[in-house]
């Protein structure tokens, strides 16, 4: 007989302890999903689980802990990254490696390892956060508009591969949103550009968005929740752009 634990459906948010993450992992939380958290730095917690997804297979093995530990993996939220800005011509191949291994090689590997529970169970989430970059391209952002890109691409095959089975995989594709990793994009951005902050926040930035404001966190929490709920059985293999209009131009 399964015990109480083992039924409760579980979440994985990779990159679970700032910014986006966090933000998801707590409403996934609220929403009743036993939340495995990730993240490389060190942090003793029952619910969190540390792995360096910059190393060959620690995404296979990520997912095979929290099944290990929880019995099953419901809703994989692939959602660690980093972003590196430089005119092509000057991208230091680590940073390339270093935005294509976290955004799209980790993402596989989750992905690979999570999807057979999921089909055996006949029921899954796979919510992958793209970016606006996974739809359109901007200059100086070669690795990561081509590691969105991918992802967009992986999420449309898996998608495809699974839709029989109860398993819907899609990507979110937010604009700007003010993180801890977009305020270092903003202080790239200004010497790449030569502009100060705010120029680079209002003339940069905020010009592709015409709301000219920056994507809250929890906007993009809210509309995990959703893909993540029965509701949503029938959304399966999309890009959702949540950017302020910016890719309707």
């Amino acid at each position: 007989m399964q015990s109480a634990m083992s039924k409760q459906k579980t979440a994985l948010v990779t990159g679970a302890l700032g910014g986006i993450g966090s933000v998801i992992a707590a409403r996934l939380a609220a929403d009743g999903f036993r939340v495995a958290y990730h993240d490389i730095v060190e942090r003793a917690a029952p619910d969190y689980f540390r792995a360096d997804l910059m190393q060959s297979g620690a995404g296979e093995q990520l997912v095979a802990d929290v099944v290990a530990r929880y019995g099953r993996l419901d809703v994989l939220v692939n959602n660690a990254g980093a972003q590196k800005v430089a005119p092509v011509a000057e991208f230091a191949r680590a940073d390339w490696d270093l935005v294509r291994t976290l955004s799209l090689d980790a993402s596989f590997e989750c992905i690979k390892a999570a999807v057979p529970g999921m089909v055996a169970r006949g029921w899954g989430r796979i919510i992958n956060i793209a970016s606006a970059h996974g739809l359109i391209a901007s200059p100086f952002k070669s690795a990561y508009t081509a590691a969105k890109h991918g992802l967009v691409g992986l999420t449309k095959s898996v998608a495809l591969e699974v839709a029989e089975a109860g398993v819907t995989a899609n990507a979110i594709c937010p604009g700007y949103v003010r993180t801890p990793l977009v305020e270092k994009q903003i202080d790239d951005q200004m010497k790449v550009h030569g502009l100060s902050r705010e120029a680079v926040i209002r003339d940069i930035m905020l010009a592709s968005q015409p709301t000219r404001r920056f994507v809250e966190a929890e906007e993009i929490a809210g509309l995990a929740s959703y893909l993540a709920s029965d509701a949503a059985r029938s959304i399966t293999g999309t890009t959702i752009a949540i950017d302020g209009g910016w890719t309707a131009r």
